[in-house]
């Protein structure tokens, strides 16, 4: 299960990425689908509509770390938080609705607006548009290399969530900062 869930994820991303190349836009929620299906092919794992309609649905149901909801919670009662992200709309009200994280969050901004993937400059600019904000006056957080270099590309001050200890991206600027959970984040922010 394992390598389905890691290749599924790699051609998720692979999918935005070309789909923004391209100057094509599928939906998150597309896109999570033949991800799906290409990874399954892939492996030569049979795929069910009922085995398909449950992994998907698992992909809503995904659960923060430990820490996740108490910083919120505190930081929500500090700064405006917002999510920006790939997910479509309504994967992210699914899901946060799951979590029950509604509240601590002032914007939910979805790429589906702009129609283009992170890191295209026009996802990350939904969030200088929703809080009137310049780049430089947004913290952008992230668990994913990739996005971090691309906000930090666009002027974000940034900081990379890095869980796994990943090595940080060659070829785009280093964050401002690099923790191992929001907690961390948590301390240098307060």
């Amino acid at each position: 299960m394992r390598n389905l869930s890691e290749l599924w994820r790699r051609k998720q991303l692979e999918y935005t990425w070309l789909l923004s190349l391209m100057g094509q836009y599928q939906d998150f929620w597309t896109v999570t689908r033949k991800a799906l299906h290409h990874s399954c092919s892939a492996l030569v794992l049979p795929l069910s509509a009922d085995h398909q309609a449950q992994l998907l649905e698992s992909y809503l149901a995904l659960e923060p770390y430990p820490e996740v909801p108490p910083v919120l919670r505190r930081l929500s009662g500090r700064f405006p938080l917002a999510i920006l992200s790939n997910g479509t709309e309504e994967m992210l009200s699914k899901l946060l609705h799951h979590n029950r994280l509604e509240g601590y969050f002032s914007q939910i901004l979805s790429v589906e607006s702009v129609k283009t993937y992170k890191p295209h400059p026009k996802a990350y600019d939904l969030a200088v548009r929703a809080f009137f904000a310049s780049p430089a006056e947004i913290v952008f957080v992230s668990s994913n290399g990739w996005d971090v270099a691309g906000a930090k590309a666009f002027g974000f001050r940034v900081a990379w969530c890095n869980r796994t200890a990943a090595a940080p991206e060659t070829h785009a600027p280093e964050p401002d900062w690099m923790v191992g959970n929001l907690e961390e984040l948590e301390s240098l922010l307060l």
